[in-house]
C-alpha cells in the first residue's frame, strides 16, 4: 500500500495530502522538488482554466508523485491574492473516490468553520470544495 493511503474495505480509496501555497513561484518550486524526490510532475495554469491577463501563467495546480508513492501538491495564489507568510501556507488537501464518507467529512470540518468553496461538480468534473474549519486549518476535498 502507498504512503498517504487509508487502508480499508477492498474499493476504498482514500488520500491525505499537503497541499502547499506559493506567492508566484509555486513553478519553480515544484519543479526544484522533482529535481530533489524523483517522479512524475504535472501542472496547469489559470490561464488554461480561462483566467486572462496577469497570472493566467501562474499553476493552479500542480501534482507530484514519486514512485516511492509520495504524493503532495501545489499553487500559486489566484490572481488578485496575497500570501502572508505562515497564513495557510498548507492546506490539507482529502480526495478520492468515496463520495459518501469525503461529503460527510467535508460538512463534519465545516461545522463551525466558514466553506470558501461549495462541495459541488467543478470545470475539471470532479466534486470540489474548499474550506477552513473552526480552528483556522484550510482544506480542500476534491471527490473523483
Amino acid at each position: 500500500m502507498s504512503p498517504g493511503v487509508v487502508a480499508g474495505p477492498p474499493g476504498m480509496n482514500l488520500n491525505l495530502s499537503p497541499y502547499l501555497h506559493f506567492d508566484g513561484t509555486a513553478r519553480e518550486a515544484m519543479t526544484f522538488y522533482q529535481s530533489v524526490l524523483g517522479g512524475e510532475l504535472t501542472m496547469n495554469t489559470f490561464g488554461e482554466y480561462g483566467v486572462e491577463g496577469d497570472g493566467a501563467d501562474g499553476v493552479m495546480h500542480a501534482m507530484l508523485r514519486t514512485e516511492e508513492g509520495l504524493m503532495f501538491m501545489a499553487s500559486d495564489l489566484p490572481p488578485g491574492t496575497t500570501l502572508t507568510p505562515g497564513d495557510a501556507t498548507v492546506t490539507i488537501a482529502l480526495s478520492g473516490d468515496e463520495e459518501e464518507r469525503l461529503t460527510r467529512w467535508f460538512h463534519a470540518l465545516a461545522d463551525g468553520g466558514e466553506v470558501h468553496v461549495p462541495l459541488e461538480k467543478q470545470m475539471w468534473g470532479d466534486v470540489f470544495g474548499q474550506l477552513e474549519d473552526r480552528y483556522g486549518v484550510q482544506w480542500l476535498v476534491d471527490i473523483g
